[in-house]
């Protein structure tokens, strides 16, 4: 299978249509669409290490979560990145696709796993009109708080856990990898007790206890990075016999 048609595969399994209006996701960077995949690096970010791992590894496509072009790039300037990394991409026939929030938004994607990283049961889609990315589900037995904050924090690896405490017990809980602070309400609406995300916000963590919700921040990156595996298995059901590798792309240290 070349690039171009393990693109074409992906696209058709991860439909554009779950993209967000607002977002740029998809088909990166195609020097040579016509390169037959051999080797495929898997990772959340495209960042410049896991460039120069790319190219020293000679692989020949790199998958990841974030987009690696967001805004709009109106010079390649060797100077500045994501410019630097493209020319670097392109200058070593590496092709790049990234699968934003049409991955969040999938059934079996970021969020679904997540939220069986979480052994929730009834798992359901819930989020504000036209972006349904989060999940929501409830736990086998009523818990503390504490208790789910140590479970998440085992279960994602995560070196630190954030938590605010409106003082209710944890049994119905809604999620969304990443940065969720836009989720909150919509997750209120759907009377979940408590919502975890990868980052909230400060001013909206400090009004937990008067909306009657538990909030918990357990890290973007660590919310969103169980999904690598995911599409891990998906290139290896669509490409036969190929070599792939995940690279953790997490710039974030904890002291």
């Amino acid at each position: 299978m070349n690039v171009k048609e393990l693109y074409r595969y992906l696209d058709l399994k991860i439909p554009s249509s779950l993209s967000c209006d607002w977002d740029n996701d998809g088909l990166m960077c195609c020097p040579d669409p016509e390169r037959e995949i051999k080797k495929v690096l898997i990772t959340l970010d495209i960042t410049e290490r896991a460039v120069k791992y790319a190219v020293d590894g000679k692989f020949d496509l790199i998958i990841s979560h974030h987009p690696l072009i967001f805004k709009k790039i109106g010079a390649f300037d060797a100077e500045k990145t994501p410019s630097r990394k493209l020319l670097e991409l392109i200058k070593n026939d590496i092709s790049a696709f990234s699968f934003h929030t049409r991955l969040d938004a999938l059934e079996g994607g970021v969020n679904d796993v997540l939220a069986k990283k979480l052994n929730l049961k009834e798992i359901r889609p819930f989020g504000p009109e036209g972006e349904k990315m989060g999940r929501i589900g409830v736990l086998d037995k009523e818990v503390t708080l504490k208790e789910l904050c140590s479970q998440i924090k085992n279960a994602l690896s995560s070196p630190m856990v954030l938590f605010a405490d409106s003082g209710r017990k944890v049994k119905k809980v809604a999620l969304l990898g990443g940065d969720g602070k836009d989720f909150v309400t919509s997750a209120i609406s759907e009377g979940a007790d408590t919502y975890l995300s990868g980052r909230i916000s400060y001013n909206i963590m400090a009004e937990a206890s008067e909306m009657g919700i538990n909030l918990i921040e357990a890290g973007h990156f660590f919310t969103e990075d169980p999904v690598c595996k995911m599409m891990e298995v998906l290139i290896k059901e669509a490409v036969c016999g190929v070599e792939t590798e995940i690279f953790c792309s997490n710039e974030i240290k904890v002291i």
